[in-house]
């Protein structure tokens, strides 16, 4: 019989809207992996009788409950003490995860507050799953059949103990029939396209295909189950084969994949190098590039011109913002060519755009100029226009200029 699991993340917090539930959607992708079917996700305040009613219908209907938050020291931290009225047991302090508790304020110089004590304690139903990077500990719990699984809110904390502690002993209990997926990243084609051009795999024999439009291009998710992680490899790699010889290089990469460290990957194998000069995006784009380790092989530096004069002090010509405008694609070129002029670099990308709300100059908010130079004196530009508020507008303009710059490092562009 399919393991039947549920999901419980508590905190008000997270009811209101104040913080996204990314710890859900973690454990979501988790669990096929293991044959584990999820059937429902809950999310509920910090209180406790809701809390209680909620892990009461989740007893009655999930044979796995995982609970997220809540396992803090304060007084509105009360998941232990929902667990403990659902199982109907006492909680006590566990004298081991009380020394440890301790040890760990001790180490950092001040003592442990007494409301920290509660993360000491246990059920007899339970055993402390450990948090090496935080304070509170998680919990196993078995009664009657059921097993609740009680982890902290803070998602790396939460991330760790499920790798480390949670997720191998379902696999050791439940994984009969094990699901692996492969997810492969498109650009430059729309997602019917896409789908189209997939659709000859979509019959393949104990294959599911499916596509979807995301930020960075149309990812193409391949899944397959097996009752080993190779027999379902086996069955995905023809697949992914396939697809990669239909798409070609418009494939830029794989699962946990990022465009800065594809980018980066790229960069250290031709040893080149690349710098920036940005306007609209205010370095947004050079915090991305320098996010992959061993950014500084790579990236020699940036500059935020965000005023015109600064623009012209940086390299770019007076005469082609006076002809063109500062929102514009010879300016967006010049800027480019100014940083990797000041920079030495191989590569260089400018970006001027207007944020909004309001046009500026007789250009519409949301339009962005992005300005690729390369060597050999290769240029290339992009306009976007996307009027969704300005953090967007700086997201996806930094996500159209990592676009346009992986192409002009596989040598995909023409002078423009």
């Amino acid at each position: 019989m399919p393991v039947k699991a549920e999901i419980i993340a508590i905190g008000t917090e997270i009811l209101l809207g104040e913080i996204v539930d990314t710890n859900s959607a973690f454990i979501a992708r988790e669990l096929p992996e293991l044959g584990i079917d999820l059937y429902y996700k809950s999310v509920v305040g910090d209180n406790l009788g809701r809390i209680v009613e909620t892990l009461r219908r989740a007893w009655e209907r999930s044979d796995l409950i995982i609970t997220t938050g809540g396992l803090g020291p304060t007084a509105d931290d009360l998941t232990r003490e929902g667990i403990a009225a659902l199982v109907g047991e006492e909680p006590y302090v566990d004298p081991e995860l009380e020394a440890r508790l301790r040890a760990f304020f001790a180490a950092r110089g001040y003592p442990m507050p007494e409301s920290n004590i509660k993360q000491a304690w246990l059920l007899p139903s339970a055993r402390a799953l450990p948090n090496p990077r935080g304070t509170a500990p998680g919990w196993w719990v078995e009664k009657e059949g059921r097993i609740v699984v009680a982890m902290p809110g803070v998602p790396a904390e939460l991330e760790r103990m499920w790798r480390e502690e949670v997720k191998p002993e379902l696999e050791r209990r439940f994984a009969t029939e094990v699901l692996v997926t492969r997810t492969l990243k498109t650009i430059g084609i729309g997602e019917g396209t896409v789908d189209e051009m997939a659709r000859p795999l979509y019959g393949t024999p104990g294959i599911g295909i499916g596509t979807y439009a995301r930020a960075d291009g149309v990812h193409i998710r391949i899944g397959a189950k097996g009752r080993t992680r190779e027999e379902a490899w086996a069955r995905i790699r023809p697949v992914e084969a396939e697809l990669e010889r239909i798409f070609g290089t418009a494939i830029w990469g794989k699962d946990d994949d990022t465009l800065e460290g594809v980018i980066g990957d790229l960069l250290k194998e031709r040893r080149e190098t690349v710098s920036t000069m940005e306007s609209c995006t205010a370095g947004l784009l050079a915090s991305t590039l320098a996010d992959p380790p061993g950014a500084s092989s790579y990236f020699v530096g940036a500059l935020v011109t965000y005023q015109t004069e600064q623009k012209i002090a940086a390299g770019v010509p007076a005469e082609t913002i006076a002809a063109h405008g500062v929102v514009s694609r010879e300016t967006a070129i010049a800027m480019a060519r100014a940083a990797q002029e000041r920079f030495g670099t191989s590569y260089a990308v400018g970006i001027t755009g207007v944020l909004g709300p309001d046009p500026l100059e007789g250009v519409a908010p949301g339009t962005v100029h992005i300005g690729v130079a390369a060597p050999g004196g290769v240029t290339a530009s992009l306009m976007t226009s996307m009027n969704q508020g300005r953090a967007m507008v700086k997201r996806r303009a930094v996500t159209s200029a990592l676009l346009l710059l992986r192409r002009a490092i596989l040598g995909e562009l023409q002078t423009s």
